[in-house]
């Protein structure tokens, strides 16, 4: 099948939804699937207002019309709300073509928490982009209940999954030479530090040892400022981030506003338990349906989720990431395609 695969996420980029983007394009060429990647290097772009790494095209609807001409897909599906995202939207009900499309990241809460705009303002904009879409791709239970009730249609479930290889198991934390001596507990924050992210929650707990943040973002600044004695890390690569997983003792995941939380399956894959607020995203990941708690704790009071993530045995935060899996996912994101 020929499928494009159109997003405002691509690589450089580093976040959840470049990496579920990036897997999935990897497993679909491996069963003989033919990608186009519509993304924004194929554009002029400029930067996004407040999020500093991440670039917008810039009227990007002739250039995508030319390239969905040229390869002739047997499926579309946007997998993003922003500038080329609508002009795929738009290219498609002009010439009448069924497509899908993905709801990855709650930007609402996101635009609330930025500047101040109402949520419902918000989704009614979302609602109305994912209206005509044949299928719409959530990744958690949770938030397919809850664009449910915000009047969503044609809901798919979906899930993510984690490269248990790259992301390798050791029953103990390794030594990570690029950390250098670290008094322990090693407790571990990975993902943008923006708004969204809560991280203020985890910069505050009173725990001993040493707290690491990897990831930039319009924030980081003043967290530095205010938070002198943690180690920031910055923008790691892939492998460089496997080897700070597996040197951590808790992975602490202060989110509230994620759709699934990717670097808590990677964590996980490395044995480091979590530690999260019971909410979507870490209920998906770490929540079954009898109601149990699997790779970590999650608790309304994060302290209490952290000591009780810290007391875990690595191997039990390994087995609920092998759930996961690319390929599995891969084969659920088909099977929710439609032929345009």
């Amino acid at each position: 099948m020929k499928i494009a695969l159109i997003t405002d996420a691509w690589q450089p980029q580093v976040n959840g939804v470049v990496t579920t983007l990036v897997e999935l394009v990897r497993e679909l060429e491996q069963v003989g699937h033919q990608l186009e990647v519509i993304h924004p290097g194929h554009f002029a772009t400029r930067p996004c207002p407040g999020y500093a790494g991440i670039d917008l095209a810039v009227r990007p609807k002739a250039g995508l019309a030319a390239r969905l001409e040229a390869f002739q897909p047997d499926a579309i599906h946007i997998a993003t709300e922003g500038p080329i995202g609508w002009a795929a939207r738009s290219y498609c009900l002009e010439h009448d073509l069924r497509f899908t499309t993905a709801f990855h990241t709650k930007f609402p809460e996101i635009l609330h928490a930025a500047l101040k705009i109402p949520l419902s303002w918000s989704y009614a904009l979302f609602r109305h982009f994912h209206k005509p879409s044949s299928g719409v791709m959530v990744p958690t239970l949770g938030v397919l209940r809850m664009l449910e009730q915000r009047g969503f249609r044609n809901l798919r479930s979906w899930t993510h999954g984690v490269d248990t290889q790259l992301f390798s198991y050791k029953p103990q934390p390794r030594l990570y030479p690029a950390l250098g001596t670290l008094a322990r507990p090693v407790s571990l924050f990975v993902g943008r530090v923006s708004y969204e992210k809560n991280i203020d929650a985890f910069l505050r707990l009173d725990i001993p040892g040493t707290k690491i943040v990897c990831g930039v973002g319009p924030l980081e600044a003043s967290l530095k400022q205010r938070y002198p004695m943690v180690r920031w890390m910055g923008v790691l690569s892939r492998t460089e981030l496997a080897g700070v997983y597996a040197a951590a003792d808790v992975f602490v995941f202060p989110s509230k506003s994620e759709t699934f939380g990717l670097v808590m399956l990677e964590a996980m894959a490395c044995g480091t338990p979590v530690a999260a607020y019971p909410v979507d995203g870490p209920l998906e990941v770490m929540g079954k349906p009898d109601g149990s708690c699997h790779g970590g704790v999650m608790d309304v009071d994060l302290q209490q989720a952290y000591y009780g993530a810290l007391a875990l045995p690595r191997r039990e935060a390994r087995l609920r990431a092998l759930d996961f899996s690319w390929l599995q996912a891969a084969q659920l994101f088909e099977s929710h395609l439609v032929t345009s």
